[in-house]
């Protein structure tokens, strides 16, 4: 069977492109491992009528190419959601983005002299060419402020010391900010919301109705009307490119074990960059194969408890910044969208877990996770195990690719072997460039894809999207900004410290 072009991968990315291709007539069928679900880790579980996501996703973008491709796709279903979220701290609630002067009462007036004190000692005796992320963030806030509202939660998320985070990530995340700074920023008057606002610091959201695979249940749905193919539960095992025709062959297997190929001019790619790498005929050169195994990832898993809904908290999610729990962040479901939960006395909760695939806690039986959960929901103060109704998990691998010392140089190896024999091989999305990119950047990279594919010609460089500042998600000099940005972790991806 002869077609036009192969996405292999039915997330953000992989659907954006297909849809764009099938808008403009050109062939095109999507190759998707999952056998139900489509959406990647921006999809919606569905579990006896409640809907949850992996991970929040907010509908907001600075594109408007991108708003108004959500428009187009899903017209009626998008509701406007108030943001909120908080930050758990020794039994406390805080604001987040965090308002200095409350994170300070709310410390306590012993704790809170601590912290001023140990900033000014920071400033006083600043480590000298701060080389990692503890370094250099106790420069900019004290160890105090540090070790409160940075460390615990950015190790749970990357599960690597920040001594072994690098200065330079820091640097580039939290821009020219200082405990003083973000005071001064607090007292200033609140700007008015617009097409300049930072995605981060907005108060309100759109969002679907039931979860953001609505979304893409519409997408993949309007590219098949258009002519475009989905096969569900397919796993791409093999890309071969005929060097005399420059055409390529997938083999791909169902959940039987079958095998079948397709043969396309062009392949789009949403896989794990590492795997693809390996997948390649002609091979790789073993340089390149090498830089590919040097590509790592973070897992992580999500524990949904259904409860009986005694108003506890009404926050979207709260970010879990105690070590006592392993629990890095709970999403609240009817927060995100009332219509995620089929009967109003019930809630959702749903607790992340940050993991490497094949650890102990992702190895834990389902029964063991949700019994975890029920404990720390019952330390934390959220919820009572007398309310418990039901629960699940769901396990979600490569969820961020992780950016340590060396990712950028093995990334650009692949990248120059494929360039010199793999021509019509395209690489998307997230795990695809192993780039850490949101929803919205790794639509776009999908778009511009498609695009170069419809022209014939490359006329955009997908590499650049959230670097260009044609595409760029800006990230503001502003002290709120960037210390909102710096003490969530998911935004951002750190390096290892050499």
């Amino acid at each position: 069977m002869s077609i036009e072009t192969i996405v292999i991968g039915a997330g953000p990315a992989g659907l954006t492109a297909a849809y764009h291709l099938s808008k403009h007539g050109h062939p095109v069928t999507v190759l998707e491992a999952d056998p139900e679900y489509v959406g990647g880790i921006s999809r919606t579980v569905a579990y006896k009528g409640f809907h949850f996501d992996i991970g929040g996703h907010r509908f907001f973008s600075k594109s408007e190419r991108i708003e108004a491709l959500w428009r187009e796709i899903l017209p009626d279903d998008f509701l406007e959601r108030p943001r909120s979220s908080r930050i758990y701290y020794a039994g406390k609630f805080f604001a987040y983005p965090l308002k200095p002067f409350q994170a300070l009462v709310s410390l306590g007036l012993f704790e809170s002299v601590r912290c001023v004190l140990s900033y000014a000692w920071a400033q006083l005796n600043p480590v000298r060419n701060p080389r990692n992320f503890e370094e250099w963030v106790t420069n900019q806030f004290g160890a105090r402020l540090y070790r409160i509202f940075f460390k615990t939660y950015t190790e749970k998320v990357w599960g690597m010391p920040c001594t072994e985070i690098s200065a330079d990530w820091a640097a580039q995340r939290i821009k020219g900010v200082s405990l003083v700074s973000a005071v001064l920023n607090a007292l200033r008057p609140t700007r008015a919301e617009g097409p300049d606002a930072i995605k981060s610091l907005i108060s309100t959201f759109r969002y679907p109705r039931k979860g953001p695979g609505m979304l893409w249940d519409a997408c993949a749905a309007r590219m098949q009307t258009m002519g475009g193919s989905l096969r569900l539960g397919r796993r791409v095992t093999a890309l071969t490119r005929d060097e005399t025709s420059g055409r390529w062959v997938v083999c791909h297997e169902g959940p039987d074990g079958t095998t079948e190929q397709l043969e396309a001019d062009h392949v789009i790619s949403s896989a794990p960059l590492r795997e693809i790498a390996h997948s390649l005929t002609p091979r790789l050169p073993a340089a390149a194969l090498e830089a590919a195994d040097r590509l790592s990832y973070r897992d992580f898993l999500t524990v949904a408890v259904i409860l009986r809904d005694r108003g506890t908290f009404h926050d979207n999610w709260i970010y879990v910044h105690d070590d006592t729990v392993k629990v890095g962040r709970i999403q609240n479901f009817k927060s995100w969208s009332p219509e995620m939960i089929p009967d109003p006395s019930l809630t959702c909760y749903g607790l992340e877990y940050f993991c490497f695939e094949g650890d102990g806690l992702w190895d834990s039986s389902d029964a063991s996770l949700i019994e975890r959960a029920l404990i720390e929901l019952e330390a934390l103060g959220l919820a009572q195990r007398a309310d418990h109704v039901d629960a699940c998990v769901v396990r979600q691998k490569k969820a961020y690719p992780v950016y340590d010392d060396a990712y950028a140089a093995n990334v650009q190896i692949i990248r120059d072997a494929l360039s010199q024999t793999h021509a019509g091989l395209h690489l998307v999305g997230r795990n695809g460039m192993h780039k850490y990119n949101n929803q919205d950047h790794a639509m776009m990279t999908g778009l511009l894809v498609a695009d170069n594919i419809i022209a014939g010609t490359a006329v955009h460089d997908p590499w650049r999207v959230n670097e260009d500042a044609e595409y760029h998600e800006e990230q503001r000099s502003s002290a709120s900004v960037s210390f909102e940005v710096s003490t969530s972790g998911l935004r951002s991806v750190p390096r290892r410290a050499s």
